[in-house]
């Protein structure tokens, strides 16, 4: 009889610690439930986007290949710098000192419009680490969730065995020491079987600003992108072989990957809405894909790093 006493008290005391972790995971969960990545002042950008008529723009200003690549190029233009850089070629024909005052006018304007593009590029590239920090951290929660319950049901089934063990060894009769053995072990195995749950725990994760659901639908529906980004990402002379857009190329790898290629799952997604209840697996995903349009958003920076040199060689 002492011996199931120590057992009661050991499983009272394990059981009062999970608890207390329990209790510290949820309220760690409605401290990241609503995001705090969106920037505190909301800037209302213009939906004009630029020109997508790659072919006609470059044919109109063939006379700056020899200078600018392409993708430079479209960049002046969507930046609407194109007319600066025609102005800069014709001064570079005048070596008069105030020529040269002029050139590096128009290039301190063609450089301040660079500035803000390179300030978007990091904004929206910051806005998707913070909020892919913020699901991996509540993902990592839910997983010590399931943990915890497995853990739970574990440790239930250890001391289910050990007491009808205990018991079974001082009840005298036969019939009833049977009847103990065997419904401690089926409440065990059943405790066990409590812990083959694939799907695991849910929680509520809100998102009304989802920068994902933008990339989804390739529409640039809301106020979530500087439409200098966005063009960026549609534009497919940006992308590595020039047949599919950034954004296209994202979404063909989150439909394989994320999805296994079901298109009706992954419009019907909870991470694609303004939120809702994520599992950890879903949760993991959008972990994955923020990190993914963070990386994309940042190798834009590659093509504004080649306009700038180009740049510097036309007014040396």
């Amino acid at each position: 009889m002492r011996k199931l006493f120590y057992v009661l008290i050991i499983f009272s005391f394990l059981t009062s610690c999970v608890s207390k972790k329990n209790q510290a995971i949820k309220q760690n969960i409605l401290t990241l439930r609503d995001s705090y990545c969106k920037a505190p002042f909301k800037y209302n950008y213009t939906n004009k986007l630029p020109s997508y008529n790659s072919d006609s723009i470059l044919l109109a200003n063939k006379e700056l290949k020899g200078i600018f690549s392409d993708q430079s190029i479209l960049i002046l233009n969507a930046l609407n710098n194109l007319d600066e850089v025609h102005k800069i070629i014709d001064l570079k024909k005048d070596s008069s000192l105030s020529a040269q005052v002029k050139v590096l006018q128009l290039k301190s304007v063609i450089n301040s419009k660079i500035t803000i593009a390179l300030t978007e590029l990091d904004a929206v590239a910051a806005e998707f680490d913070c909020e892919g920090e913020r699901v991996a951290q509540i993902g990592n929660y839910v997983d010590n969730l399931n943990d915890s319950r497995n853990n739970k049901m574990i440790l239930y089934s250890i001391v289910t065995g050990a007491a009808a063990s205990i018991a079974g060894g001082i009840v005298k009769s036969d019939a009833w020491s049977s009847a103990i053995d065997i419904s401690g072990g089926a409440l065990g195995a059943g405790l066990g079987l409590a812990t083959l749950n694939p799907k695991g725990r849910k929680v509520e994760f809100i998102h009304q600003r989802n920068l994902l659901r933008d990339i989804w639908n390739g529409k640039l529906e809301s106020p979530n992108f500087p439409p200098f980004i966005w063009y960026m990402y549609t534009e497919k002379k940006f992308s590595n072989k020039e047949q599919h857009s950034i954004i296209s190329s994202m979404k063909e790898r989150w439909l394989h990957y994320q999805f296994d290629d079901d298109k009706n799952a992954a419009d019907h997604s909870v991470i694609f809405s303004d939120g809702g209840y994520y599992r950890a697996n879903d949760l993991h995903n959008r972990a994955a894909m923020l990190n993914q349009m963070q990386s994309a958003t940042r190798t834009i920076n590659q093509n504004i790093n080649y306009l700038l040199l180009d740049l510097d060689k036309l007014i040396l």
